[in-house]
């Protein structure tokens, strides 16, 4: 399919696309989401950087009614960051449909997660031990259940989630639609799901067509490894790109590299296992926002992290799993936009990198390049100015459904027993206020929120300073 309009989407989802500028569904999107639309179980066999979490998203957004209040969907995936890019992914398409969605994360207050889920909410994403919690404590009600995924289901096997897994499985409705997704399938995958699964269908994305289409991929031969910051630095200076990954083989690399480079003025941050996830999550986080634009990992993200826009792959050492270049390189050239992947191949590092161009089936062009210090003095001048760009961009908040939608903060919450109802009763009263205008509402112990949709909510705020709920007189204004 060449449109997400052949799909016959929702209008608030076809709506929501269309700001999201997505245009065009990947190869992934186009074969998953009409067999998720049909409630089919399936397998999906795809890397990240495909359009994957869209893939589902897009089809359970669909599938919930407007103004539901019941749990529909339940995602278990296996770590942090990717459950809140999962959900990020999910509000942002949901979100002309008031469709709410609720992390559920370990080392984080039950309390406040079970207050939360007493609220209502459509989907859940969670990691599976914390799920297990809620689920042991009866503080979530599966019975509705319309559709179970797995994201990364290749990891929780292998990482030993499998008996979480199974118990989850016990509490999930016969008649929900199960898929999960995976980088990577073997027969023993298979195996496991068809103990989860009847007649499902096998989907598998071809991967080597995407990364011809998509990713540029060059190598720079270099004699020793003591050769390859030389020419790291002449990449960076000849090729300028806005935002670089480069990827090590171990933290101690990354953070040799780390020192160097940040001595040398790069702007740059560091990621490795040692550091904690808070911290992790944090730095990718600032990376997303153009705070600085080189970041240097191990492969702790060359899987599972979604960063859009990352112009340049640099495989600083040359991975010996074949694999792990595949996932490093994916993270540019992502959801359909082309991306550059360049490797520093030392002569110790020869076998391996041919055993990644038999494993990718693909003869990878060798390039030899020097910078002069024009290159140098030009690269730092174009980083400074989209640093500069990104920072006042940053200062405007952005938001892609920024005068679509209008976030505001109501003076009045659970302490005076209001509910979602009474807040739909309160502006379905408004003039030029209808129901369809009304997006997530959420209810906190002193106030609320809600979003207005249609770009009514401007004119809603300057009209009006307070409301009526519930005999009430509430204050409002825009939610910062």
């Amino acid at each position: 399919m060449n449109s997400f309009n052949n799909f016959n989407l929702d209008t608030e989802i076809l709506k929501s696309l269309d700001i999201l500028d997505y245009k065009i569904p990947s190869q992934v999107q186009s074969r998953v989401i009409p067999v998720l639309l049909d409630k089919k179980d399936i397998l999906v066999k795809s890397k990240t950087g495909t359009g994957k979490s869209a893939a589902f998203a897009i089809p359970i957004c669909n599938k919930i009614k407007k103004l539901e209040n019941k749990l529909k969907v339940l995602v278990i995936v296996p770590t942090r960051e990717l459950a809140l890019q999962v959900k990020e992914e999910i509000e942002k398409i949901g979100r002309l449909k008031m469709i709410k969605c609720s992390v559920i994360l370990g080392k984080e207050p039950l309390k406040n997660q079970r207050l939360e889920l007493k609220q209502g909410t459509n989907v859940i994403v969670a990691t599976p031990g914390r799920m297990i919690d809620h689920i042991s404590r009866g503080s979530v009600d599966l019975g509705d259940l319309d559709y179970f995924i797995i994201d990364e289901v290749d990891k929780m096997f292998t990482k030993g989630f499998e008996t979480d897994i199974n118990t989850i499985m016990k509490n999930i409705p016969n008649t929900s639609c199960k898929a999960f997704f995976s980088a990577t399938v073997d027969d023993d995958l298979k195996e496991i799901c068809n103990g989860y699964m009847r007649d499902y269908e096998y989907i598998e994305v071809d991967e080597e067509e995407i990364l011809k289409n998509q990713i540029e991929e060059k190598y720079i031969k270099v004699e020793k490894q003591k050769l390859k910051y030389d020419a790291l630095k002449n990449v960076l200076y000849k090729f300028k790109p806005e935002t670089t990954i480069i990827f090590t083989n171990t933290k101690k690399q990354a953070e040799v590299l780390y020192e160097n480079m940040k001595s040398e003025g790069f702007l740059v941050e560091q990621i490795h296992g040692d550091i904690s996830q808070e911290r992790r999550f944090y730095i990718i986080d600032s990376f997303k926002k153009h705070e600085f634009n080189i970041l240097i990992s191990s492969d702790i993200i060359s899987r599972g992290i979604h960063i859009d826009d990352v112009s340049l792959v640099i495989n600083y050492d040359i991975p010996s799993d074949s694999e792990i270049y595949v996932h490093r390189i994916g993270r540019t050239g992502r959801a359909g936009k082309r991306g550059k992947a360049i490797s520093l191949v030392s002569n110790n590092e020869c076998r391996d990198f041919e055993n990644i161009e038999v494993y990718t089936k693909n003869k990878i062009e060798v390039i030899d390049i020097e910078y002069c210090e024009k290159d140098k003095i030009e690269y730092q001048k174009t980083i400074k100015e989209l640093l500069n760009k990104y920072a006042l961009l940053e200062n405007q908040e952005q938001d892609e459904f920024k005068g679509e939608v209008v976030k505001i903060h109501i003076s009045i919450g659970k302490k005076k027993k209001i509910r979602i109802g009474d807040i739909v009763g309160a502006l379905s009263n408004i003039d030029g206020l209808e129901n369809s205008d009304l997006g997530v509402i959420k209810i906190y112990d002193n106030y609320s929120t809600v979003d207005i949709l249609n770009q009514k909510g401007k004119k809603f705020l300057n009209d009006y300073k307070e409301i009526i709920v519930k005999n009430k007189k509430a204050k409002i204004r825009e939610e910062k």
